[in-house]
């Protein structure tokens, strides 16, 4: 198959590079290619005519969405929509990344994917919306994939950013540190996902829609980093805090963790998110060794 990937210096967009071994893949630069521009989404479709599209890119500052609805919407909605049509009028599929924001939390259970969206915070409305939009333009060609808690090794060879990175570095200069027990999550490596969405788009009997691919299992973030140390060795002691999902006057849903069901009736399964993790930090490991 021919890809455009989008979002290729992204920590799924490098992962799904990384662990392609049977496609032609086209990943332009984000400076080569404004998805925000219908004219550059027409023009860059038309001209490589791929049979996939696998959208990536998104706005995820949550702080930010609040701030600033215009450019949430923008990236989150418009250019998913219009990416949407655009893979639809060359008789491609559409494959874009949506998130466990779209959930308020109260279902107290991993959500499925026909359960009834509720977002609490522009972020997740921005992400609902481009689902919505996306679907209403093309479902015959569209699949949407949420995921939750996503980090991958491409993002810590540069920069600490995510989750996971974040935590290590916290351990180099505190011995003691408080960590919110209040939010319920499926984390996930994205090696483990990018491999899912190839298996995805290469299954024969896949059907447009939504799909929920995580690593299984869950915890809350408190939990996470209790075993990021004890995977490490670390001394730090974790104290859990319940923050009743609010980063200042923004909500976030408590229990956001996502059941794969309609890719495990195809097959496709994510490893627990332990056995992720475990992997994640022995080839954090070994890549600074390398460096």
């Amino acid at each position: 198959m021919k890809i455009l990937l989008i979002g290729k210096t992204s920590q799924l967009g490098v992962d799904i590079l990384r662990n392609n071994s049977l496609h032609d893949i086209y990943a332009p630069p984000q400076n080569a290619f404004d998805i925000c521009s219908r004219d550059a989404v027409n023009d860059k479709i038309g001209d490589y005519q791929p049979d996939v599209v696998i959208n990536t890119a998104n706005y995820q500052d949550v702080l930010n969405c609040e701030a600033d609805p215009l450019t949430a919407f923008a990236l989150n909605c418009v250019a998913v929509r219009d990416l949407a049509i655009a893979c639809s009028t060359v008789g491609a599929h559409f494959v874009t990344i949506s998130t466990d924001y779209v959930f308020d939390g109260e279902k107290k259970a991993p959500y499925r994917e026909d359960d009834k969206p509720m977002p609490l915070q522009m972020y997740g409305i921005s992400r609902l919306a481009g689902e919505f939009a996306a679907l209403a333009a093309a479902s015959e060609s569209t699949i949407i994939i949420r995921s939750c808690g996503l980090y991958g090794l491409s993002e810590a060879r540069t920069r600490v950013e995510n989750f996971v990175d974040k935590r290590i570095h916290d351990a180099e200069t505190q011995t003691t540190l408080e960590m919110g027990s209040d939010q319920v999550v499926s984390p996930t490596y994205t090696h483990d996902l990018s491999r899912a969405i190839l298996q995805l788009i290469e299954h024969p009997e896949r059907m447009p829609g939504i799909y929920h691919l995580v690593n299984e299992g869950k915890c809350s973030w408190y939990e996470f980093t209790r075993a990021i140390y004890e995977i490490l060795g670390k001394t730090v002691t974790v104290r859990p805090v319940d923050r009743s999902g609010k980063s200042g006057e923004i909500k976030r849903p408590l229990y956001s963790a996502l059941a794969n069901t309609k890719a495990r009736a195809l097959g496709i399964m994510l490893p627990n998110w332990r056995d992720g993790l475990e992997r994640y930090l022995q080839e954090k490991g070994a890549s600074a060794n390398a460096e």
